[in-house]
């Protein structure tokens, strides 16, 4: 289900990384154990974002005394690769990419972020221009009606988040569902459905707060059609193999982080509330809804024996979230 899309977007992430790995000509980003580059993949524009973390970075230079080099990428994949290269050690990533990056760039989790009301969740949500009369029972009686902006193949609210709850449990593929599908970022898509460009795009409700404040003529002209259950937010990751004594260091800043006013207000730009210690336990129910995807795939492959092994990966890693449920206050 998720393979067409997937291609596509994964295709311009890879001539991303191409001229990425080029551009660093395979140096050793470590070579200076305290020079750390933290990277992010902004949700808005590198112009745009700049400025509301670089403060952050600054003082995460201030407080634990190192180099700390703020670099913007493209895409997830680029953002996963790079970490997997050792050219970046630190990243915030949604929730996805930073299940990748434990898998396959020797991330760690070392905190989760909260919003600004305190709770470490958001919410993916389909968009539609305001007064386009399109509703949500109109997108899911498909018939190529419709355009569709998709986000990054491995956003977790922009494809994952759609997929597992919204289109997969109705057996619907987007690709033969819309007469055209357009994977761009949470930005692209919320101008691009203001404009009238695309009539449906996925987004997140982070988003569209950060649309509202830098262009509040655009978030006027954009309609939440559907929200999603709640989806884990966003982590900070260091590569495994950093100093231990510097992860801590990275660590204990971001704890500890919010406490003055003015480390308040460079949360308030970012839309953060803070953070909170987390492991990689705390993205299972990533792993839910990445094996709620394969399951409905494998069903309508028709395929006896993966369906079998599909179900069998879905009961497992729903009971662990579910007995996680439980403990929780």
């Amino acid at each position: 289900m998720i393979g067409s899309i997937a291609r596509r977007a994964l295709l311009a992430g890879a001539l991303g990384l191409s001229a990425l790995l080029t551009a660093s000509c395979g140096g050793d980003e470590q070579a200076n154990p305290n020079h750390i580059v933290f990277a992010v993949l902004p949700a808005e524009s590198q112009a745009a974002a700049e400025p509301l973390w670089a403060p952050l970075i600054d003082d995460l230079e201030a407080e634990t005394g190192l180099d700390v080099e703020l670099r913007f990428v493209p895409n997830y994949t680029v953002l996963v690769e790079t970490m997997r290269a050792g050219q970046i050690q630190v990243a915030w990533m949604s929730a996805l990419p930073a299940l990748d990056a434990t898998r396959r760039s020797n991330g760690h989790i070392i905190g989760r972020i909260m919003n600004r009301e305190g709770e470490t969740h958001y919410r993916s949500v389909l968009i539609t221009q305001a007064d386009s009369g399109i509703t949500l029972q109109d997108v899911m009686a498909c018939g190529r009606r419709y355009s569709f902006g998709m986000g990054d193949a491995r956003s977790t609210s922009g494809t994952l988040a759609p997929l597992a709850f919204l289109f997969g449990p109705a057996n619907i593929e987007p690709s033969e569902c819309f007469r055209e599908v357009r994977p761009a970022n949470h930005q692209a898509n919320a101008l691009a459905v203001a404009n009238g460009q695309v009539d449906v795009a996925t987004n997140n409700d982070v988003g569209l707060l950060f649309t509202e404040r830098q262009n509040p003529r655009a978030f006027a002209n954009i309609r939440v059609i559907w929200e999603s259950p709640p989806i884990p937010e966003s982590a900070i990751v260091v590569r495994g193999d950093v100093d231990p004594a510097v992860t801590e260091r990275i660590r204990s800043f971001f704890m500890t982080y919010g406490d003055t006013p003015e480390e308040r207000q460079v949360l308030d730009g970012l839309e953060y509330g803070g953070f909170q210690a987390a492991d990689d336990s705390y993205l299972d129910p990533v792993r839910e809804m990445e094996a709620s995807v394969a399951l409905m795939e494998a069903r309508r492959s028709g395929d006896q024996a993966r369906i079998a092994a599909a179900q069998t990966a879905y009961n497992e890693i729903h009971a662990r979230v579910a007995a996680a449920q439980e403990v929780q206050p």
